[in-house]
């Protein structure tokens, strides 16, 4: 008996990390996935209810286009809910050969225990497949 609920202890502990992530894990996490094209560990990290759309966009843009690398430029933590990351990215796109520079923010949210990309659009460089458009131009 007690084996066991050493056992549920420790698988409680485990869920609870898992369900726990620090920004820094999770900008990792989905930058990391979206660059290596596993999109669907990316996901997770962006809001549930966008998440079939973001696989969907991701992997119609994987048709011709592949990200070489990235870099975490800055992480601004507005507050203990709300950070914006700056993220240059190298790409290129089959078709042409040629590789490109992308600078990005993304908008990072804390809901509940759980950080997530809420938004993402280009600050310089090159216009990247996929990523969104300053609104107000900066």
């Amino acid at each position: 008996m007690t084996r066991w609920i050493l056992v549920l202890a420790i698988a409680a502990c485990g869920s609870q990390q898992r369900d726990t992530d620090t920004l820094a894990e999770s900008i990792r996490s989905y930058n990391e996935g979206v660059r290596w094209g596993r999109y669907a560990i990316a996901a997770t990290k962006i809001p549930p209810r966008e998440r079939s759309q973001f696989v969907e966009q991701m992997d119609e843009r994987a048709n011709d286009m592949r990200i070489t690398d990235y870099e975490i430029v800055n992480v601004d933590a507005k507050n203990k809910r709300v950070a914006n990351v700056r993220v240059k990215v190298s790409w290129y796109r089959d078709s042409e050969g040629t590789l490109h520079e992308t600078h990005a923010v993304q908008e990072w949210e804390r809901q509940g225990q759980l950080w997530f990309m809420v938004g993402e659009h280009r600050v310089r460089g090159d216009e990247m497949p996929g990523l969104d458009e300053p609104v107000d131009g900066h």
